[in-house]
């Protein structure tokens, strides 16, 4: 390796703004949790002047090269490149893009940044983040019906980023906390349109994610808020009203943001689709 047994040099190139890439190098490198990479981004690289400087940093820093990019000159640009320094390259959409082209009859047209088109599903996904980011935490609430989704739950069950990652695929995401002794507002046993949703945590877990929020803002005095005997019968209480109004409840206990996220669209998906079977029938 480039720099020690357990560090290593990772080049990112492309020519869009490089979002796919940054997310399987992500998903790669979670599998090699013993070594540490340091990163090397380059978008937007569209010319060979821009991938001359792209082979000249990689060859003072060798390691793994990869890359999307539509141009097949500048393709063969790094390729090449990459060969004669002895460096690996992939192309992370060449494949799937091979095969699906395959499997279609068709050519695929060489659109740079194509998944970034300004069409409807991306006006949809910035209309969601605008509704997830004004219905945070309670505000609102008359206008819950509007929305896709509304998650109910406790202190620190990662409603907002769970509704903000949802926002991003075009779900129109809202939450409301559940605060012992304050009222919920009426409107949430009402709604005939979202899906809503209870979450919840195992309390021992949510005491330790409390007290962490708690040291940040240096705040120290011990509390109801991370009370384990309290925030016992909080959890409880919570689950008894989710029941009580016939809510699928998550239990975000160790789960990423993306794994409940994915919980929530699979609820979501399955209600979509009995509503459209009562269509039918």
């Amino acid at each position: 390796m480039a720099a020690s047994d357990d560090v290593f040099h990772l080049h990112m190139v492309s020519d869009s703004t490089g979002e796919t890439i940054r997310s399987v190098s992500r998903a790669c490198l979670a599998q090699f949790s013993d070594t540490t990479s340091v990163e090397h981004f380059w978008p937007m690289a569209r010319t060979p002047k821009a991938m001359d400087l792209v082979l000249e940093e990689i060859g003072e820093n060798p390691g793994p090269v990869i890359f999307t990019l539509v141009d097949d000159n500048l393709c063969e640009q790094l390729i090449r490149g990459c060969r004669l320094r002895k460096v690996p390259c992939i192309s992370v959409l060449d494949p799937v893009i091979a095969a699906v082209g395959n499997y279609l009859g068709q050519q695929p047209t060489h659109l740079v940044g194509g998944q970034h088109a300004l069409d409807a599903a991306y006006f949809n996904r910035i209309e969601a983040m605008d509704w997830s980011l004004t219905h945070d935490d309670g505000q609102r609430t008359e206008e819950l019906n509007g929305s896709d989704i509304v998650l109910v739950g406790v202190s620190r069950t990662s409603k907002t980023p769970t509704c903000l990652y949802l926002a991003n695929r075009g779900i129109k995401a809202a939450n409301v906390p559940y605060v012992p002794g304050v009222p919920l507002p009426d409107s949430l046993e009402y709604l005939t349109h979202p899906l809503v949703i209870g979450l919840t945590n195992d309390p021992k877990r949510l005491v330790e994610l409390r007290r962490a929020r708690l040291t940040s803002l240096q705040e120290h005095e011990e509390t109801d808020y991370v009370d384990p005997e309290v925030v016992r019968a909080e959890i409880t209480e919570a689950r008894r009203y989710f029941s009580r109004n016939n809510w699928p409840v998550i239990d975000v206990t160790r789960r990423s943001i993306e794994e409940t996220a994915a919980a929530i669209m699979t609820l979501h998906n399955r209600r979509l689709e009995d509503v459209e079977k009562d269509k039918d029938a």
